[in-house]
């Protein structure tokens, strides 16, 4: 499973000061502790490692760009670069790309149990997988935001570009919508 560890927003803001007054090391700072998150949102998303890194490096370039031209975020600099990020994903696959089932085995978490145990575990990961797939793709990216990123629900709803309402309602139907999925296969299995 991918653990991400992103910068308190304390930290966050302040980097995000310095590197507004144009110190580099903060602009370093920021790259060193959000490229591995982004790259991974993007990996998820893209299903391709060198793509990945590809569209990744793009963000961070238009974030340099940005501070260079004082276009820079003034708040949230998290929610910034995953928008960024979003777009660049938007020009490559256009908006409705669904994550590709193979990273979404990425999201789901591992287990350290016995070789019996993790056979069941694996018929209900292979469930749960699949279900994600199942999802609508913008289901799939409320659930990867607030769960596999664990963002808030208004830099959620900034990346999505949506009211923090309407994630409520499409994390509600996501979740429900896997619900349903879920238990069908109970039901039928």
């Amino acid at each position: 499973m991918i653990v991400l560890v992103l910068p308190d927003l304390s930290v966050e803001d302040h980097l995000l000061t310095r590197a507004r007054q144009g110190e580099q090391d903060a602009i370093l700072r920021i790259y060193e502790s959000y490229f591995s998150p982004i790259y991974q949102y993007i990996r998820l998303r893209v299903g391709d490692a060198s793509l990945a890194e590809d569209i990744a490096s793009d963000v961070f370039v238009k974030m340099v760009v940005a501070f260079k031209s004082h276009n820079a975020p003034r708040q949230s600099l998290r929610g910034w670069l995953f928008k960024v990020a979003r777009n660049e994903i938007n020009v490559h696959y256009g908006k409705v790309k669904k994550f590709p089932t193979t990273t979404l085995e990425d999201w789901v978490p591992a287990s350290d149990e016995d070789a019996e145990a993790r056979f069941l575990r694996s018929l209900s990961t292979e469930r749960a997988r699949n279900a994600l797939g199942m999802l609508a793709a913008d289901q799939q990216e409320v659930l990867i935001l607030r769960f596999g990123q664990a963002l808030d629900l208004q830099a959620t709803a900034d990346i999505m570009g949506k009211s923090v309402s309407a994630i409520k309602s499409l994390q509600f139907r996501a979740v429900n919508t896997l619900r349903g999925i879920l238990g069908e296969g109970l039901d039928n299995g």
